[in-house]
């Protein structure tokens, strides 16, 4: 075998190329889409297999290795590939979660444990990271998503890359990343999964596109493309924006591969036949076929007469296609030589496979992650949990909880290895706990039917509502404090789990008036995978936290925020919404014509039934909020000069925060932007940037920002082929502050 590819693809066949291109599942993971059984082994002993998915042991893997290495006539390798959402073996906090901590150094820390998991595994690529910005918390991807906000979500993107492949995609204990979902997966109409968005292009390059540049950017080695419709054309078949955009404009260089039987759905998007549709898919630019097997059965007989369908609008010449092939079966070969398999096929699959457990490193790891994510978002002095005897009712379905806990898309996680809040909480001097469940997680038989579709992770408890919330109650009383640790379940977030009112399930909503009405200090934990509205919750809670789907730690790690053992220093990657009605939702929404009723209150941009004033665009809590056990003190923002000029200028602000507390604490400053008169209608505020403070008590530190006209700019585009960013001199706003809504505004200006 030659480790040249272009060597490579030279002495094969069409059919062996045609083979490079499918990507096949090891029969020992779960099925999500449309594909029916592949029988793996003959096609490995026919050298029609490029790579293989969802292997579970370096043993394994390096079997099915052998076998392809056998059936190739050139001895072409194959690579394997995983999802590997938000940690391997060591499963840590979501990523909605994670994207909360706005620390990045945090995040590539976790991202490079598992990649080192992973490769012992014999993984070469890993599908992550998931970079799809969402504003809608129906949709139930969001639990893998960094967020709403682009600027967060790029950040996000490229440490991930970074943690995921390090300084060679090639070297130990590395694997390639593999941002997904290309492109705008986030928006999809009425939050359903899988559904279509319809947006502006200049919407879909300002929101949706800067993850996907900041992670190509960073390097990572290739993207998969989503199962969605992006203006009415599907993305296995948009080549303006795959092969236009993400190759041309942004010079991607890496592989493209489809979602799991992406490229069969086009025939249900309305696309034509199976010829069609892998003709169209192959030419935008996807490389490699997940599952479905239709470049295998429909590329040969292309090759051979191409296709002229006028029904569909499908035209190719047979050297056409013969050339389409070639290109994505070197950009195949190209992948597996930044791999190094080209050079050495075993590479990460020699040795006996590690322990399955996580290490002590991982979990200090996880455990650390998982404080770092949950967001104190109120606190009526209740937290910490004082010193010295206290006696507390810890209630709640999630309480005692490790199938749930563990999150969506762990997929070589083990739900055993979870350790849960009562166990964190157990053995902390002076504190004792009396516990009971409280309420079920849902009421509906078929909703926990659903809800159990990947295993038994919701088991009702049989007995009448009334008698578990006497227990609880009971509970409480007996307490000096609280502790109630609700949710949603695993699958209640996650794909396929859109929900019409993302909001807590209502035994639980019940379970805690209940226990507000006891008088007892109520803090409530909120364990789940997606923005939920709490309203009600927050009212009736002295503290609120939300703690997320926490991973393996998630346990010990909520009860060292709970207990004053860590500090909470998270902020919301994603708003909480007032009402479950109030979606989509975001701290960058656009200003309409009626900002201002003037005589007429009725004739005011809102919701009839949502008061007026914070929170009608924003949320109950907006993005990038979040409390600290300390307070801390802003100054007014100060900039050098109030005033740029020209394209190579810059400012400097600042902003000194002071620690006016007694606790040690972490301050993220957050700097907006509003450009209020512009050639379009801009966001109310933009995302910039943003600088963590570690202060001691009373110290004072200083966020500086530099400003120039790239912050200022923003894209424009009537379609995918003619993206362009521009900046419109004149008066611009910077709001300096702790999150979206409490900022403090500093006027300059830009001129040309």
């Amino acid at each position: 075998m030659t480790a040249d590819p272009e060597g490579l693809l030279a002495a094969m066949t069409v059919e062996e190329k045609i083979g490079q291109l499918n990507l096949l599942p090891a029969g020992e993971g779960m099925a999500t889409g449309a594909g029916d059984a592949t029988p793996l082994a003959e096609r490995l002993d026919a050298g029609l297999v490029g790579a293989v998915f969802g292997v579970k042991s370096r043993e394994s893997a390096r079997a099915m290795q052998e076998r392809a290495l056998a059936g190739s006539r050139h001895g072409a390798p194959l690579y394997f590939a995983e999802d590997v959402i938000h940690g391997h073996r060591t499963v840590f906090p979501l990523p909605i979660a994670l994207a909360c901590s706005w620390d990045m150094a945090l995040i590539e820390e976790t991202a490079a444990h598992a990649a080192r998991e992973a490769a012992e595994d014999g993984v070469h690529q890993v599908y992550a990271p998931m970079v799809d910005v969402s504003r809608d918390p129906r949709w139930g991807r969001v639990a893998e998503s960094p967020g709403e906000d682009p600027t967060l979500a790029a950040l996000y993107a490229a440490a991930c890359v970074r943690g995921l492949q390090g300084a060679d995609v090639a070297a130990e204990g590395r694997v390639a990343a593999c941002l997904k979902h290309f492109i705008a997966y986030g928006a999809p109409q009425s939050g359903r999964d899988y559904d279509n968005a319809s947006l502006g292009w200049a919407e879909l390059f300002e929101v949706h596109a800067p993850p996907f540049r900041a992670g190509v950017e960073a390097g990572a080695a290739s993207a998969m493309v989503a199962f969605n419709a992006v203006n009415r054309t599907p993305m296995h078949a948009h080549a303006p924006l795959v092969e236009g955009w993400l190759r041309g404009r942004l010079g991607f260089e890496g592989l493209v591969v489809s979602d799991y039987t992406g490229v069969r759905e086009l025939q249900a998007h309305g696309l034509g036949d199976r010829a069609a549709t892998v003709a169209r898919a192959l030419h935008a630019g996807v490389d490699m076929d997940m599952v479905g097997e239709d470049y295998l059965a429909a590329l040969p007989a292309l090759a051979r007469d191409g296709i002229d369908c006028a029904e569909s609008g499908v035209r190719f010449t047979a050297a056409e296609i013969v050339a389409l092939i070639d290109r994505a079966c070197l950009r195949v070969l190209r992948f597996k030589q930044r791999l190094g398999l080209l050079a050495d096929p075993f590479r990460s699959l020699r040795g006996e496979g590690p322990p399955r457990a996580p290490s002590a490193t991982g979990r200090a790891l996880a455990r650390r992650a998982a404080g770092a994510s949950a967001v104190l978002l109120k606190n009526d002095g209740v937290l910490p949990l004082r010193s010295g005897p206290l006696t507390a009712a810890l209630v709640g379905p999630l309480a005692d909880d490790r199938a749930n806990l563990i999150g969506t898309w762990s997929v070589a996680g083990d739900a055993a290895q979870v350790r849960t809040l009562r166990e964190g909480l157990e053995g902390r001097e002076g504190l004792t706990l009396i516990c009971a469940p409280g309420a079920n997680l849902v009421e509906e038989p078929w909703l926990v039917d659903r809800l159990n579709c990947h295993g038994p992770t919701v088991r009702p408890d049989p007995r009448p509502e009334a008698e578990m919330i006497a227990e609880a109650v009971a509970a409480a009383r007996l307490a000096d404090i609280v502790i109630a640790a609700v949710g949603e379940a695993k699958e209640h977030a996650g794909e396929a789990s859109s929900r019409l009112s993302p909001d807590l399930p209502a035994p639980q909503r019940r379970l805690i008036a209940a226990l507000a009405k006891t008088g007892r200090p109520l803090v409530v934990a909120v364990c789940a995978g997606r923005p939920l509205a709490l309203a009600e919750v927050a009212e009736a809670a002295d503290a609120l936290v939300m703690a997320w789907h926490g991973g393996v730690e998630a346990g010990p790690g909520l009860a060292d925020i709970l207990t004053g053992a860590a500090e909470p220093s998270a902020r919301l990657a994603a708003a909480l919404p007032a009402h479950p009605g109030q979606t989509p939702l975001s701290h960058a929404a656009e200003p309409t014509g009626r900002p201002n009723p003037g005589r007429f209150r009725k004739f005011l941009t809102g919701w009839l039934d949502l008061p007026d004033g914070p929170g009608q665009t924003d949320g109950l809590y907006p993005f990038g909020f979040g409390l600290a056990y300390t307070t801390f003190r802003h100054g007014a923002p100060q900039a050098d000069r109030r005033e740029g000029l020209g394209e190579e200028d810059r400012l400097a602000v600042r902003i000194d925060v002071t620690n006016a507390g007694d606790r040690p604490g972490v301050e993220t400053v957050q700097l907006y932007l509003s450009d209020p008169v512009a050639r379009s209608t801009r966001p109310a505020r933009a995302l910039k940037a943003f600088r963590r403070l570690s202060l001691a008590p009373g110290e004072t530190g200083r966020a500086t920002f530099e400003i120039d006209v790239e912050m200022l700019r923003y894209p424009l585009a009537d379609g995918p082929e003619d993206e362009r960013r521009v900046w419109d001199p004149g008066a611009f706003t910077l709001w300096l502050g702790p999150n979206s809504r409490d900022a403090q505004a500093l006027e300059i200006a830009w001129r040309a």
